[in-house]
């Protein structure tokens, strides 16, 4: 049941960060119900979970999920408000993925299936380990502009000339030393890059003479060193049990 679990979270992260526009949320926001991307990106769900999956034993197990992937989508659209965005972006999350463990554990007994993976034969230490790195791109960096969304710094960083999207590759790139760093277990390699993070930041920061803008630094500096320890740590005390 356990990797039956972590390729339906790996669907999900897919389907989810990887799979979905910013241009189909704000379509789903405006015409909610009678959004096709809401259907699509439901559909696009479905289709991974069918394809990592790739069992038909747990056909119903999958077209569950699906359902209340739509029902949670759909609450949300109409619940959430602007000042509420951040809060329910958590709570959509959050929903999600007790769907995924309360449905899987309804139907995995009920139901007879066999034990055939795809051909990649990935077992459940390899989805781990994939799941922990695929988080730790994409998905942390949507969670991360979600939380420092609250603040708005586009006036302190207007005139600042940067290219495009470093700061979300430099983040990623960060994060998944963090994460080889503390599986291998160097710890002092983390506490060296914070440092080396720190003193390229600084001169930035001296020339900013803007508080805000460095407070803003170091809690993304934080959050993002923070996330990608969490997920370390939760790889290397979970890799033994799958």
């Amino acid at each position: 049941m356990i990797l039956l679990i972590l390729k339906l979270i790996l669907a999900h992260l897919i389907g989810d960060f990887f799979l979905q526009s910013q241009k189909w949320v704000n379509a789903k926001e405006k015409k909610k119900l009678k959004s096709v991307w809401l259907y699509v990106h439901v559909a696009i769900h479905v289709g991974l979970m069918f394809l990592i999956v790739w069992n038909l034993s747990h056909t119903i197990t999958i077209i569950t999920i699906g359902l209340s992937h739509l029902i949670i989508d759909v609450l949300k659209l109409f619940l959430q408000r602007k000042k509420t965005k951040r809060l329910f972006f958590f709570i959509d999350q959050l929903l999600h993925f007790i769907a995924i463990f309360v449905i899987t554990y309804l139907f995995y007994d009920l139901l007879p299936h066999n034990d055939y993976t795809f051909s990649l034969k990935l077992n459940g230490h390899h989805l781990l380990l994939l799941l922990c790195i695929a988080f730790l791109t994409k998905p942390t960096s949507i969670v991360m502009k979600t939380i420092v969304s609250k603040w708005n710094i586009s006036k302190l960083t207007k005139d600042n000339a940067s290219l495009k999207d470093a700061g979300k590759y430099i983040g990623i790139l960060e994060r998944l030393l963090v994460f080889t760093f503390i599986t291998a277990g160097q710890w002092e390699a983390v506490g060296f890059l914070l440092t080396a993070k720190s003193v390229f930041r600084f001169g930035d920061l001296t020339a900013s003479k803007e508080r805000k803008l460095t407070e803003y630094i170091l809690i993304g500096t934080l959050i993002s060193f923070g996330i990608a320890i969490l997920i370390s740590l939760l790889y290397l005390n979970l890799k033994n049990y799958v």
